[in-house]
């Protein structure tokens, strides 16, 4: 072999050894500390209060970091110092600065134990260079733990670092938008600089609803606005730059509060008008969507004629509203001049506003149908079964397939809004369906009976049947279908509420299937749950209500959280254990065959 030919396969095999080293101290390192929360619905300022405080997290770390040994009132007094980031003495706790600041050491040695983290922006700069030396076990000046003024700023500093490195992911399981009145400022946080690279972001179904509305869908244009007039958050319409004058203007003129009779929720007169105005703009414009699209199956949703039939004949002792002015009675879903130019100007607004743009542009860049983390598959609802267990289809498609299709759209509908590209029919039709639709991912009920709650005074109308996705997961046959689909463990999903004050729980007795609450919202019960997984354990978290957050604050204390136990491991669980793993494992195994063949060993 020529001089230069041994340096080219020196070269070469040092670049292999340096990949496969990497490898294998990845599959050797602890699986990420990852949190789940779904169904966030505009409630900004709590989402944030919550996340402030890691959701609970930061005992469950000093558990875990430190000896068994440790009694509770320890482990909790370094809590506090860690929270409140400077040292106090407690009067039953027996330990001083240098105590606290090898425990603190110890806890932040844990977690940096994987090799995620990078610690140039953990540590602050006054501190960094004593703090990677305690790490390491090297000895640092004796003035560090006699002075007592360098012992609590050194305390500071590491209750600093402790918090920057509690978690490694956040997995958001969808519907940041409505309800409550702050997405926007939901979205900022999980997209600025301390989170965005932390964060996997999956679909919900009313994310799907604003996403479809900025692509240029009228009817989920119209359905958007209902929404958020339903909630009256007009200030998050201001923020948004939305003009709404032209709807108001006839709103008030066309649907006057006192005439507006049926089940509307906005609580404000103009709310009132211009909810009821929009819903009539979205079954019209819906109604044409399920014509243009029969496939979709939806033809039990066309109520208008129905309606109109009502009206017509004065057989209207059923309905809870009877003033439709803009009804034709001959042609229902015939939109007014007046009501398309509201439409086509609600419309242009949402496609082109640069704050909106800025704001959605976060879902079709970083949002994925499905997710597959560790041995987790994640979704915001479900994936299409039916009564007997099977996968459903839709469009052809089903499982897996279906959510890749799913995804393939929205995708190429995010890249066109993007770039101001011009949509195709066919694929705003879509995010219609997958709002609502019975076959939808993001839905999971047999109707959504939008139209009934607001006009008809039967209750039995008003139910949305849930269809076959928790009860299909009470079977064997079908987690193991979910399994061998999609090379999972384990399926965790959002979108319906678990209300733990009736005994439901989290998760399914065996920890396959679950169900991280939809209830984050004031609109329901306002409580909500998270998830954590650590390496040594798996376990919900049931959050406290906004009043118990406020009483907690008020005397000093931390929030009450209670905990559902739903998986724990005897060792800490590493990445070779995991889906990822066996994908790394088979890169790590090619590396080596190349090395042995560039060396001439035998494999």
């Amino acid at each position: 072999m020529s001089g230069d030919s041994f340096r080219l396969q020196t070269s070469e095999l040092d670049k292999l050894a340096q990949q496969l080293l990497h490898l294998e101290n990845e599959l050797n390192s602890n699986i990420p500390v990852t949190l789940w929360i779904s169904d966030l619905h505009g409630e900004g300022d709590r989402f944030m209060t919550i996340l402030r405080g890691r959701f609970g997290m930061l005992y469950q770390t000093c558990r875990e970091a430190l000896p068994n040994t440790f009694s509770v009132d320890k482990i909790q007094y370094l809590n506090q110092i860690i929270r409140k980031r400077q040292y106090f003495e407690e009067e039953h706790i027996l330990m001083d600065t240098q105590d606290v600041i090898f425990c603190l050491v110890q806890i932040l040695k844990y977690r940096l134990a994987n090799i995620r983290h990078r610690t140039k922006n953990i540590f602050p700069p006054e501190f960094r260079n004593t703090i990677k030396r305690l790490i390491s076990g090297l000895p640092v000046p004796d003035q560090i733990f006699e002075e007592k003024v360098l012992s609590k700023r050194l305390i500071s500093h590491l209750a600093h670092s402790i918090s920057q490195v509690l978690l490694d992911r956040i997995i958001v399981l969808g519907d940041i938008f409505d309800r409550g009145a702050q997405p926007d400022k939901i979205i900022r946080i999980l997209s600025c600089f301390a989170y965005r690279d932390m964060v996997d972001y999956v679909f919900g179904n009313h994310d799907i609803l604003w996403m479809g509305a900025v692509s240029g869908n009228k009817s989920l244009v119209a359905e958007a606005m209902r929404i958020t007039c339903r909630y009256d958050h007009f200030q998050l319409m201001e923020r948004f730059k939305v003009d709404s004058s032209k709807l108001m203007a006839f709103a008030k003129k066309t649907y006057p509060d006192k005439k507006v009779t049926g089940k509307f929720k906005a609580k404000t007169g103009k709310g009132r008008s211009m909810e009821k105005a929009l819903a009539i703009i979205q079954f019209k414009l819906e109604e044409q969507t399920i014509k243009d699209f029969p496939e979709y199956e939806m033809e039990s949703r066309l109520w208008l004629d129905r309606l109109a039939t009502m009206l017509k004949t004065g057989k209207t002792a059923g309905l809870t509203d009877t003033h439709f002015p803009t009804v034709d009675w001959a042609d229902p879903a015939k939109l007014t001049p007046e009501e398309q130019e509201i439409i086509d100007d609600l419309t242009r607004q949402f496609t082109s506003n640069t704050i909106i743009k800025r704001l959605l542009s976060y879902f079709f860049k970083k949002g994925k149908t499905y997710h597959i983390h560790n041995n987790s598959l994640n979704i915001h609802a479900l994936v299409p079964s039916t009564e007997d267990g099977a996968f459903e289809e839709f469009l052809g498609r089903q499982g897996r397939g279906l959510l890749d299709f799913v995804q393939e759209t929205i995708e190429r509908v995010g890249r066109r809004y993007i770039e101001g590209g011009e949509q195709e029919v066919k694929d705003q039709a879509l995010f219609f369906y997958l709002w609502c639709g019975v076959k939808s991912p993001f839905f999971g009920k047999h109707a959504m009976k939008t139209f009934e709650r607001y006009f008809l005074i039967d209750k039995e109308s008003h139910v949305e049947r849930t269809l076959y996705w928790k009860k299909n997961l009470q079977t064997e046959a079908f987690k193991q279908k979910l399994k061998d689909e999609f090379g999972i463990q384990r399926v965790i999903f959002g979108h319906t509420p678990v209300d733990y004050l009736k005994g439901k729980q989290m998760a399914s007795s065996d920890g396959m299937a679950i169900n991280v609450d939809g209830g984050f919202a004031a609109a329901y019960y306002n409580r909500g749950h998270a998830l954590v997984h650590t390496p040594y354990q798996l376990f919900g978290i049931i959050l406290p209500t906004p009043e118990e957050m406020k009483e907690a604050a008020q005397n000093l204390e931390s929030a009450p959280l209670d905990i559902e136990l739903i998986d724990e491991f005897r060792q800490p669980m590493k990445i070779k254990d995991t889906a990822k793993g066996d994908s790394l494992k088979q890169q790590s195994n090619a590396l080596l065959r190349r090395i042995r063949e560039l060396t001439g060993e035998q494999c």
